[in-house]
């Protein structure tokens, strides 16, 4: 199923997946809204916010594949891979290390 033998060898390409500014933004916006979230949850003991985070990341990455990098999410092909592609490129703009 995949061609990569490691995230390491993997996050390249993802990144390479996510030139676009728009694209990286609103991938880091979707983050947050899955972190509010998830704490909502946690806090109300809402488990159905849960379904809301998922929604919210998801529907925000997608944007930004469909409509600016005008690809296809990595998640359809690599879904562990890009799941944790997701979270290490979020700590790399708050690190400064890839653009916002």
């Amino acid at each position: 199923m995949s061609r990569f033998a490691s995230f390491r060898e993997f996050y390249p390409f993802y990144l390479g997946e996510h030139r676009h500014r728009v694209s990286r933004r609103l991938h880091f916006i979707g983050s947050c809204g899955v972190l509010l979230l998830v704490a909502a949850a946690l806090w109300r003991g809402q488990p159905s916010l849960l379904l809301g985070a998922l929604a919210c990341g998801y529907g925000f990455a997608w944007v930004g594949h469909f409509f600016f990098e005008k690809n296809r999410p990595a998640t359809f092909r690599h879904p562990f891979y890009s799941f944790i592609g997701d979270w290490v490129m979020f700590a790399d703009i708050l690190r400064g290390r890839v653009p916002w």
